[in-house]
C-alpha cells in the first residue's frame, strides 16, 4: 500500500474535501502524511508590485495556523500528521515536495480557493497531476463535502482491467481495501468491437472477420476475468461487456454501478512510457465524476520528460 501521502491545502472548504478519503486510505496502513500549504507571491500582487513584507508574514502566520488547526484535527482522530508551510508556484513546489520527499500518493481536491469552475479539475490541480509522477487521488469537490472523521469508507470499487500486467497492479491495493472496509470489488473488462474505417460498406467477409475477432476476445476476456476471480475469490465480482467505444463504455458503467471509488493503473496495454497516463485515464481525469485513485505502473525515472519539461530544465540551467 502506500508509505507517504501528501495532501495539498490551500485553506479553502473545497481543498478539504479530500480529508475524508485521507482517513479512508489511512486505515489500510496507518502511512506517513504530510500537510503541505504554499504561499504563491503571484497570487497576492498578480501586477508584479513588490509584497508588502508585514502583509506577506500576516499571510504566513495565517496559514501556519491553518495548518496547525488542521493537524489538530487529524491527531485528535488518531492520524500522525506533519505540517509544511513553503513559498513559490503552488504547483511546481507541490510537485518538487512530493518527488524530494519520497511521497508515493498524492490526494488532491479537484477545485480549491479559485472556486468551483466547469473545469472538471482546476488549472493547478491539473499541473500537479500531469507532471506528479507517482499516485494520484481525485476527489471531485462539486459534489456535496463529508464531514471530516473516521467514518469514511468505499463499498464498491469499480477496477476497470484489460488483461494486462501493467493494470494489475491495482490489485493489491484493491485486495487491501476489500479486507480493510469489507467492500465489494467489480473488475470491469471490455471487449471492443474492431473499426473498420472506410468509405464503402464493409463486405460480408469483412463483417464475418470481425465477428470472429470479437468472439475471440471476448472468450479470452473471459477466461482472464474467471482466472481473476480465482485469484481473488469472493472479494471481486466480474462485468464484461462488448461495446463499439472503450471509454464511453467504462464511464456508463460506473454509473450504472454506482461505485464511489474508480481504481485506475496509470498505464494499460497500450500504454506508453512518453506520456505519464494513458486514454483511459485520461478520460476519467477530464470528465469523469467519481473519486478516482490512479496507482503510477512506472518509476520516475522511467517516464520521459515531456519538451516542455526538457526546456524548462534547460533554461534553468542558463
Amino acid at each position: 500500500m502506500f508509505q507517504h501521502i501528501l495532501i495539498p491545502l490551500d485553506g479553502s472548504a473545497l481543498a478539504e474535501t479530500v480529508l475524508p478519503h485521507l482517513f479512508a486510505i489511512y486505515r489500510v496502513n496507518q502511512p506517513k502524511i504530510s500537510l503541505l500549504r504554499v504561499l504563491d507571491p503571484s497570487n497576492i500582487s498578480p501586477e508584479l508590485k513588490p509584497v508588502d513584507p508585514f502583509d506577506w508574514q500576516m499571510r504566513k502566520a495565517e496559514a501556519e495556523s491553518y495548518l496547525n488547526e488542521i493537524s489538530r484535527r487529524l491527531t485528535t482522530e488518531g492520524l500522525r500528521v506533519d505540517v509544511f508551510l513553503l513559498e513559490g508556484r503552488a504547483a511546481e513546489m507541490i510537485v518538487d515536495f512530493a518527488y524530494e520527499n519520497r511521497v508515493d500518493l498524492i490526494m488532491v481536491s479537484s477545485h480549491g480557493a479559485s472556486g468551483i469552475s466547469g473545469w472538471n479539475v482546476s488549472g493547478v490541480v491539473q499541473k500537479i497531476i500531469l507532471r506528479a509522477r507517482t499516485s494520484v487521488l481525485i476527489v471531485r469537490a462539486y459534489h456535496p463535502p463529508q464531514e471530516i472523521s473516521g467514518e469514511m469508507t468505499y463499498k464498491k470499487v469499480l477496477l476497470p482491467l484489460d488483461g494486462s500486467a501493467r493494470a494489475e497492479v491495482v490489485l493489491p491495493v484493491a485486495s487491501s481495501m476489500a479486507q480493510t472496509y469489507d467492500c465489494e470489488l467489480i473488475a470491469v473488462h471490455i471487449v471492443t468491437k474492431p473499426v473498420m474505417p472506410r468509405r464503402t460498406p464493409p463486405s460480408d467477409e469483412d463483417m464475418i472477420l470481425a465477428e470472429t475477432l470479437t468472439e475471440n476476445n471476448r472468450l479470452e476476456a473471459s477466461n482472464y476475468l474467471n482466472d481473476l476471480q480465482s485469484r481473488l475469490g469472493s472479494k471481486v465480482t466480474t462485468r464484461l461487456y462488448v461495446e463499439n467505444s472503450l471509454v464511453s463504455a467504462l464511464h456508463h458503467v460506473v454509473e450504472q454501478e454506482g461505485a464511489d471509488l474508480v481504481l485506475l493503473s496509470a498505464h494499460g496495454y497500450s500504454g506508453e512510457t512518453k506520456w505519464p497516463y494513458g486514454t483511459v485515464v485520461i478520460s476519467f481525469i477530464s470528465y469523469g465524476t467519481t473519486p478516482l485513485l490512479i496507482i503510477q505502473d512506472l518509476p520516475p525515472d522511467q517516464m520521459e520528460l515531456s519538451d516542455a519539461e526538457l526546456a524548462a530544465l534547460e533554461q534553468g540551467s542558463r
